[in-house]
């Protein structure tokens, strides 16, 4: 009985494939039209249309500050790569980072020029902070990444109030003096970009132990190995932004926000109040102005500060 059961299940199951290939045999054209029609449905349907990832070209002439990066070296051709494609396919980011430089880098091309340091370095000021007044593990702050010691050793004001690593024109300067040291010590300004990563005596330390005198034959560690390929990834993206895949208008970049400044040589009781004064508030004034680190300003020393106030009909009056 159990075999017989058996042997009508399978003789069913053929019957059933059987009757579905003569369907699909019989069936008028229309059917593969509305299969078809399915399909191209199912396409328009998708929250993202023609979406493709793509391996990237290698650019040509790649070069930092005008020094020649050996992109012929099978190692260097594959680290470089790696940053062009993580930076090109890490979308939000680059296109947050192109909004971005639309905003700042008119403030830093001109110190950098005045400072006599490549143009190019304001892309490490991309990767060290993602132009945002960041804030490292280490504690390191503001766009240059400048640890407390380096900051107080270049003359920036650092304190409880004031903490000029948010400021970003000193800042700047601060990082094109210390660059310009660097390079004078290293020799190229790719080794002077390495050792704003590493440190002067990091860098100096590999150099000696590895016995070679160039930055693309170094062995390093993880961070700074990455560095340079980095700078170089997101100069060639931000650059060449539509190569790359990037849409946008004009209209869709941050820009800058002119402003007046009011100078300051006595203490700031309330800043909430001295911003009402402005007809701005406490968050634009600190917006403005993110060195002033408090509510207050203690100024004691009566020391002269310039304070950003956004020009007229920039914000919504306070009333």
């Amino acid at each position: 009985m159990r075999i017989l059961k058996s042997a009508l299940v399978i003789v069913g199951l053929f019957t059933i494939v059987f009757i579905s290939i003569q369907a699909a045999q019989q069936a008028p054209d229309g059917g593969d039209e509305k299969s078809v029609e399915s399909v191209d449905l199912a396409k328009k349907d998708r929250p993202v249309k023609d979406y493709n990832i793509y391996a990237l070209p290698m650019p040509e002439n790649i070069n930092f500050a005008g020094e020649e990066v050996p992109i012929d070296d099978p190692d260097i051709h594959e680290r470089m790569d790696r940053e062009l494609l993580v930076n090109t396919y890490w979308q939000s980011n680059a296109l947050l980072l192109i909004k971005r430089a639309n905003k700042y880098f008119p403030i830093i091309e001109p110190i950098l020029e005045e400072e006599g340091v490549p143009d190019d370095f304001k892309y490490l000021a991309v990767i060290e902070s993602g132009l945002t007044h960041a804030v490292s593990p280490a504690g390191a702050k503001g766009f240059w990444q400048i640890m407390e010691g380096t900051g107080k050793d270049y003359g920036l004001e650092i304190n409880g109030n004031v903490d000029e690593r948010y400021h970003i024109e000193k800042s700047t300067r601060v990082a094109a003096d210390y660059l310009k040291k660097s390079k004078e010590k290293f020799g190229s300004w790719t080794m002077a970009a390495a050792a704003y990563n590493a440190g002067n005596r990091g860098v100096e330390r590999q150099l000696e132990r590895q016995k070679v005198n160039d930055y693309y034959e170094l062995l390093l560690g993880e961070e700074t190995g990455r560095y340079m390929f980095r700078i170089l990834a997101l100069k060639e993206i931000l650059s060449n932004p539509e190569k790359y895949g990037f849409n946008f208008e004009e209209k869709h970049l941050y820009t800058h926000i002119p402003t007046r400044t009011v100078k300051v040589d006595t203490v700031v009781n309330d800043f909430a109040d001295f911003a009402k004064h402005f007809d701005i508030n406490y968050k634009i004034l600190k917006i403005h102005n993110p060195w002033l680190r408090e509510a207050h300003l203690n100024n004691s020393s009566r020391t002269e500060y310039e304070i950003k106030i956004p020009e007229e009909n920039t914000y919504t009056a306070v009333k």
